[in-house]
C-alpha cells in the first residue's frame, strides 16, 4: 500500500515472478537463508517471514512457506499460506475472488504451457489435498471437482485426489 494514496502498488504479476523474478535481493537472501537452517524451524520460519515482509504475496516467498509449513506436518498453517496462494493466483489471472465462480473460459486451462492459469490449478489442487487431510472432505471434494472442470483432460492430476476421496472411509481390511 502506498501510504499517499492508499492503493496497492505493487506490480501486476507476471509469468516472470513465477521463476522467481523480480524479487528483491534482500527477501531472496532471505529464502536462501531459510533453505540452509530448514532443520531448524524458528531460525527457517524467522527468514521466511522476514522474505515475506520485504516481498508480501511474491509467489517464490508464498511457495517457501506453503513448502516449509507443508513438509513440516504443519498443514494448518499451510492451509492459511494456500488461501493466500488462492486469492493472488486467482488475481494474476484476473479470475472471481471465489474459486467457485471461475469458468474454463476465464482462463486458458486447457494448455499446460500457459504458466499463470496452470499455477491457479495447482494451487487449487494444494488447496484441496490440504482440505482433505484436515478432515474437511466436501470441501475438498468441491475443489477436487472444480478442478475436473476447468481442466477436464486432468493435466494436474485431479482425478488422483477424487480415488483418495472416494477410499477415505473404507476399511482397509475389507476383503
Amino acid at each position: 500500500m502506498d501510504a499517499a494514496t492508499g492503493l496497492d502498488q505493487r506490480a501486476p504479476i507476471e509469468v516472470e515472478a513465477l521463476l522467481g523474478e523480480g524479487l528483491p535481493p534482500e527477501a531472496e537472501a532471505h529464502l536462501n537463508q531459510a533453505a540452509l537452517v530448514y532443520k531448524y524451524d524458528d531460525q527457517a520460519l524467522a527468514h521466511l517471514r522476514q522474505a515475506e515482509a520485504l516481498a508480501p504475496a511474491h509467489p517464490a516467498v508464498l511457495i517457501g512457506l506453503y513448502r516449509f509449513y507443508f513438509y513440516k506436518g504443519r498443514l494448518a498453517e499451510c492451509l492459511e499460506v494456500a488461501l493466500v496462494c488462492l486469492a493472488e493466483a486467482a488475481n494474476y489471472n484476473n479470475l472471481s475472488d471465489d474459486w467457485r465462480q471461475v469458468r474454463s473460459e476465464d482462463a486458458n486451462f486447457s494448455s499446460y504451457d500457459e504458466m499463470m492459469p496452470r499455477f491457479f490449478l495447482f494451487v487449487l489442487k494444494g488447496y484441496a489435498y490440504l482440505q482433505m487431510r484436515l478432515g474437511n472432505l466436501d470441501e475438498g471434494l468441491a475443489a477436487t471437482m472444480k478442478l475436473l472442470e476447468l481442466d477436464p483432460t486432468d493435466k494436474v492430476g485431479a482425478t488422483l485426489l477424487l480415488e483418495v476421496h472416494q477410499r477415505m472411509g473404507q476399511d482397509d481390511d475389507a476383503d
